[in-house]
């Protein structure tokens, strides 16, 4: 059974549809089957996999709206090597357009119960804001992974983001958690970087990944040439850093595979 991952922070540019791109292609690149859902109005996630977000046949709105299937929806060519459903400003349509169906929370989370399987991993690239599209994302997710920058005021959202996913444990989906924390954007010769940082591994101990995404001009450059970091140059820290990422959450799934093999023993 695949994986669900929602890549979700409240507060933007902390590097989240950047993670979305480059983790989705790293695991695609280690022969797991990989679906990315770009969730974002903007559309970035979309452009950055080498799809033209303005000549899409279906959208997540399809998806979510007209409930179209997912075969029907999805995207099998990108540049990263992974399926992808893709986002326009037809997505900002259908967060309008939610607030008006039956069950709005759970539309993702059933329009993915079928195909879930077909996957190793899904992930979502989720709006820089808790609306109800962000919502839909954490209603089908089994976990959420938090990308932010090591600042002050990211410290407090990610408090509040923290909040948030505890009250829609409550709600909309009690099996909902932390994935991990990544840091982005990071420059160890930053004091208050390496300050926060401390607080991160206090707080959230082994929940914070070891993998840490560098500030990388080719990580900013390759969005435009709508690739994913590593096709556009696998040499840099930043390809690497995606790749150190996507090693270490395999080798925690199989670790917690095979710590369940044993209990159910």
């Amino acid at each position: 059974m695949g994986k669900i991952i929602a890549i979700a922070n409240q507060k933007g540019g902390v590097g989240k549809t950047t993670t979305a791109v480059n983790l989705a292609a790293s695991m695609a690149a280690t022969k797991r089957k990989v679906l990315l859902i770009d969730l974002d109005p903007q559309g970035n996630a979309t452009m950055g996999s080498g799809v033209d977000k303005y000549e899409l046949a279906a959208s997540a709105y399809e998806l979510l709206i007209d409930e179209k299937p997912l075969s029907e929806v999805v995207v099998k060519e990108t540049t990263g090597g992974y399926h992808l459903i893709g986002a326009n400003s037809d997505v900002t349509a259908a967060e309008v357009r939610l607030m008006d169906v039956f069950a709005r929370e759970l539309r993702l989370r059933n329009a993915l119960k079928a195909y879930k399987s077909s996957y190793d991993f899904i992930f979502i690239d989720c709006p820089p804001s808790l609306n109800m599209l962000t919502v839909n994302a954490m209603a089908a997710a089994d976990s959420v992974l938090v990308p932010m920058q090591c600042e002050y005021f990211a410290l407090e959202g990610l408090t509040a983001l923290v909040d948030t996913i505890n009250k829609l444990a409550a709600v909309v989906n009690a099996d909902l958690k932390i994935e991990g924390v990544l840091r982005t954007m990071y420059d160890p010769r930053n004091r208050l970087a390496n300050d926060v940082s401390d607080q991160l591994k206090q707080h959230f101990g082994d929940k914070v990944y070891r993998a840490v995404i560098p500030r990388n001009v080719r990580l900013a450059e390759a969005p435009s040439f709508g690739t994913p970091v590593m096709y556009y140059d696998k040499s840099s820290s930043g390809a690497k850093a995606y790749l150190a990422l996507a090693g270490e959450m395999l080798r925690r799934s199989e670790k917690k595979a095979s710590n369940s093999s044993t209990l159910a023993q």
